[in-house]
């Protein structure tokens, strides 16, 4: 079906999974005093860990599929998901069990962590017509960050 009134750019359609998990992390920077990560991270730099129930709100975009009306397939969405973000963090602790964000690396912030799911799960759907165009990550219900693409 086509739709002739519309001119221009191909219409996009968006389509958001939403993804929970418990982890557990710290802020950290090991090139740092433990007084220097104190007074720049606070309680997060505290060195036994704290931990979320994070809400990950993962944005796809693209032209919808004329035969099976998706932007993407949802089944291997939620496969992408599962093994990506669910796998990867839940009941985790982020700094020590998901080498990206070990000592010296990133650092697991919710604006990190946003991007990072961004690019593993946008790596997963390369081969497909959908691109992520937004990971929005609640650590709480007073703190969330969201990572954008332009599309």
């Amino acid at each position: 079906m086509s739709f002739p009134f519309l001119r221009g750019p191909m219409p996009r359609t968006s389509l958001t999974r939403r993804v929970l998990f418990a982890a557990a992390h710290r802020y950290r920077r090991p090139d740092w005093s433990d007084q220097e990560n104190a007074d720049v991270f606070g309680a997060c730099a505290h060195p036994n860990y704290h931990g979320h129930t994070y809400l990950c709100d993962v944005t796809v975009a693209g032209p919808v599929d004329e035969e099976t009306g998706f932007v993407v397939d949802l089944g291997f969405l939620d496969r992408v998901l599962q093994r990506e973000v669910r796998e990867r963090f839940d009941h985790r602790n982020i700094n020590l069990d998901v080498p990206e964000f070990a000592e010296g690396r990133l650092i697991p912030t919710g604006e990190n962590l946003a991007r990072f799911i961004c690019e593993r799960v946008q790596a997963a759907l390369a081969h497909t017509t959908a691109r992520v165009v937004r990971v929005h990550l609640a650590e709480d219900t007073t703190l969330s960050s969201t990572y954008e693409v332009d599309a």
